[in-house]
C-alpha cells in the first residue's frame, strides 16, 4: 500500500512541499541565524519598506527587518502550532470515536450528544473569546485551544467508521469467542482506521495554521512570536496592502495557502487507496486498458497476414 501511495504524482508533489516547508522551519532558522549571522532585531535604517534586492532577498519591512528571516522564523511557529494542535485534536477524536462507536448503546448516545454540542458551537469565536481572556498566550497554550475545538468533526468520522467495523463478521466472531475489547479495539479495528486517521490528521494540521493564523492576525496571542499569521497582522498594521509592499504580507500568504495546497494533494492520495470505491474504480479502469492493449496485440497478426 505504501509503494502505491507513492507512486502517485500528487502524493510526490504534495510531500515535496510538505518536506520543503518543515526543511525551511526546522533548518532555516540555524542556517540564517547561526551560520550566516542574520539577526531578526537588527534595523536597516537605509533600506526602510524596500522591495526585494540581492541583500534582501524578500524585501524589509516598514522598520528595516528582513522579511525573509522573518518569515522562515514564523514557519517553524506555524508548523508547531498546527503539528500540537493537530496531535492533541486527533488524538481526542480517535479516542472519544473509537468509544462511541464500539462501545455503542448509551455511551454511544451520550458521546454524540457532547459531539453535535461541540459541533453546533461557533468554535472560531469561542477560541477567540477563550484566548482574548488570557492575553500574551506562548504557542503550546493556543495549540492546545486550538486542539480542544478541532476534534468533534472527526471524532464523528472515526465514530460512523468504528460502528462499521463493529458490525463486521471478523469483530462479531472475536466477541463470540470471549476476546477482550480493549484488544479488538487495539489490534483488529485500529489498524482499519489509519487510513482515515491520517487523513484527518493532516486536515487538523492544516485547520490548526489556519485558527492560529487568524487568531495572530486580530492580535491575540503572543506577540513576541514569530508565526505567519504574526506577520501578516503586522504588515496589516504598517498599512502594507494599501501602501504596495506586496513582498511583506504576501509571502506569509503564500505559504499558508500553498501548504494547504500541499495538504489537499495528499489526501486525495490517500483517498485513492483506503477508499474502495476508488480502488475498484481504478482496477477496473486497469482492467479494461489491459483488455484493450490484448485485442490490439491479437489483431496484429491478423493484419500483417492480410497485408
Amino acid at each position: 500500500m505504501l509503494r502505491r501511495f507513492l507512486s502517485i504524482t500528487k502524493v510526490r508533489v504534495g510531500l515535496a512541499i510538505f518536506v520543503a516547508m518543515f526543511a525551511v522551519g526546522f533548518i532555516g532558522p540555524w542556517l540564517m541565524m547561526d551560520v550566516l549571522g542574520m539577526d531578526p532585531l537588527i534595523v536597516d535604517t537605509t533600506r526602510l519598506a524596500a522591495p526585494p534586492s540581492a541583500e534582501h532577498w524578500l524585501g524589509t519591512t516598514a522598520s528595516g527587518q528582513d522579511v525573509l528571516l522573518r518569515i522562515v522564523l514564523g514557519t517553524r511557529g506555524s508548523l508547531l502550532v498546527g503539528l500540537t494542535s493537530a496531535l492533541i485534536a486527533t488524538g481526542i477524536a480517535l479516542i472519544v470515536g473509537i468509544t462511541a462507536g464500539y462501545l455503542g448503546g448509551a455511551v454511544d448516545a451520550v458521546i454524540n450528544a457532547v459531539i453535535n454540542i461541540f459541533l453546533t458551537m461557533p468554535s472560531f469565536v469561542v477560541l477567540l473569546m477563550i484566548a482574548a481572556a488570557f492575553r500574551d498566550l506562548n504557542w503550546v497554550m493556543v495549540s492546545v485551544i486550538i486542539g480542544v475545538f478541532e476534534w468533534p468533526g472527526t471524532a464523528r468520522s472515526i465514530r460512523a467508521q468504528a460502528m462499521s467495523l463493529r458490525g463486521r463478521d471478523f469483530t462479531a466472531a472475536l466477541r463470540t469467542i470471549g476476546e477482550k475489547p480493549w484488544r479488538i479495539v487495539l489490534v483488529e479495528l485500529a489498524p482499519h482506521l489509519n487510513g482515515l486517521a491520517s487523513s484527518l490528521f493532516l486536515s487538523a494540521f492544516v485547520a490548526g495554521i489556519f485558527a492560529q493564523s487568524g487568531m495572530a492576525f486580530l492580535g491575540i496571542g503572543n506577540a513576541s512570536e514569530y508565526s505567519w499569521g504574526t506577520e501578516i497582522n503586522l504588515a496589516s498594521g504598517q498599512n502594507a496592502l494599501f501602501r504596495g509592499l506586496w513582498w511583506w504580507f504576501g509571502p506569509p500568504g503564500l505559504a499558508i495557502a500553498l501548504l494547504g495546497f500541499a495538504t489537499a494533494l495528499i489526501n486525495f492520495g490517500l483517498d485513492e487507496v483506503t477508499n474502495p470505491a476508488l480502488s475498484s474504480k481504478r482496477a477496473a479502469i486497469v482492467r479494461r486498458f489491459l483488455a484493450e492493449r490484448r485485442k490490439r496485440r491479437a489483431s496484429r497478426p491478423a493484419l500483417e497476414v492480410t497485408g
